[in-house]
């Protein structure tokens, strides 16, 4: 039931058919004063068309917020996120639940500028986002009142919002009004794919669902090979080239697209509890991961980056499940940064056919020492006979065993 309080109302606003619905809904069933807010996430639409939609359905021109937030974006999550090397569950990169938490940080920015008291998103009952959309609303300012349209309309099909937007004249394009064959999500990092034609998880993705990456089969016979540079853990050019972080990614999503680098096909546990299959094309993350790995192979310690390797699907889960302004992921966070104080340097890798392949690293904080890995005669002082103590020390506890069970 609406609170007829909420005179204000924040609205994630991306212009598409859901979004206009819940505009004018908001507007009805609330009889609040809507402000609709669109970022530039990097989604490779035109996002300026959400003006003039947001003035169509009677929103005030200083009630209207687009935002390019490309840069903010990868500087201050998407990088973050990658010194930890996450992926949720062995393989997801979490290219949607990276955004997430930007959009309401600038939700809850404008709500505090425009005396809003309450901010709504387009998220459905059954995915994640409505949960990493509320947490960070919550994490960010505790009192704030959300709107989560899809749990609380009465609209049960696709036809009565069709209905409902034809009835108050809100403009649907062509390929809304038959069944979508699936569900798209986009930003600068991926894209994803998911419902209708992918449901069965038996059945392989059509080809017409990959929009950001050729298929490895048709992509060069020849590999492209570049070097990515890094400054504490954050890769700041290509091939000599500094970049800011959003031209970086986006020349590195160029470069993976190219080669046909960064298609997953995945089903994953959704946090509210279900399975779910999607198909996610993240191309330059997946560069940058296995370069980013690489660099870190020479220059942090052994117990470091094992730490860091079983910190890592914790830091993943809380940012899938939409912990980000939680105080453990800033303490993972700070850990993290932490370690790659002396990740420097710079990576060679080979993209081929939708393979990365890390095929040399140097950095001046190395702490690979060739004298002491060599076969031949080293100038560092290492004698072999040492390793028969250290084995037997370590297989002190094992001999025990062993002569127990053979007593038994």
């Amino acid at each position: 039931m609406a609170d007829k309080s909420v005179k204000k109302v924040v609205l994630a606003y991306s212009g598409g058919l859901d979004t206009s619905i819940i505009l004018k809904w908001l507007q009805t069933e609330y009889g609040a004063e809507v402000i609709t807010f669109t970022a530039d996430l990097g989604q490779g639409e035109e996002i300026e068309p959400a003006r003039a939609k947001a003035l169509a359905a009677g929103v005030k021109p200083e009630n209207i917020f687009i935002e390019d937030v490309r840069e903010e974006f990868v500087r201050d999550y998407v990088f973050p996120m990658f010194r930890a090397n996450t992926v949720y569950e062995g393989q997801y990169l979490l290219g949607t639940s990276i955004a997430r938490p930007l959009i309401a940080k600038k939700q809850i920015e404008i709500a505090r500028k425009m005396g809003a008291d309450a901010v709504s998103h387009g998220a459905t009952g059954k995915g994640n986002d409505q949960v990493r959309f509320e947490l960070g609303y919550y994490g960010l300012e505790p009192d704030i009142t959300v709107i989560a349209p899809w749990r609380e309309w009465d609209f049960k099909s696709r036809e009565a919002l069709l209905e409902f937007a034809e009835q108050h004249q809100i403009q649907i394009t062509k390929d809304k009004r038959g069944e979508a064959p699936f569900s798209v999500d986009a930003n600068l990092l991926h894209s994803s794919s998911e419902g209708k034609v992918l449901e069965d998880p038996a059945v392989e993705a059509p080809e017409f669902v990959h929009m950001r990456t050729i298929s490895p089969e048709d992509a060069p016979d020849a590999p492209t090979v570049i070097t990515i540079d890094f400054e504490k853990g954050d890769p700041v050019a290509i091939d000599g080239v500094a970049m800011s972080p959003a031209t970086l990614l986006t020349k590195l999503n160029e470069l993976g697209r190219d080669n046909g680098v960064g298609r997953l096909d995945l089903v994953e546990n959704r946090f509210v509890g279900m399975k779910s299959r999607g198909v996610y094309e993240t191309p330059g993350g997946t560069i940058l991961l296995a370069a980013h790995r690489g660099i870190e192979s020479i220059t942090l310690d052994r117990g470091a980056m094992h730490l860091k390797d079983e910190l890592m699907p914790k830091y993943a889960t809380l940012v899938y499940n939409g912990f980000w302004f939680s105080p453990e992921r800033e303490m993972l966070q700070a850990a993290i940064d932490y370690s790659q104080t002396k990740v420097t340097g710079q990576v060679r890798v080979k993209l081929y056919k939708g393979n990365v392949t890390v095929i040399g690293r140097t950095s001046p904080y190395s702490l690979y020492d060739q004298d002491l890995v060599t076969f031949e005669e080293g100038k560092v002082a290492y004698d072999h006979r040492d390793a028969g103590g250290f084995i037997k020390l370590n297989a002190l506890r094992l001999r025990v065993l062993a002569k127990r069970d053979k007593r038994g």
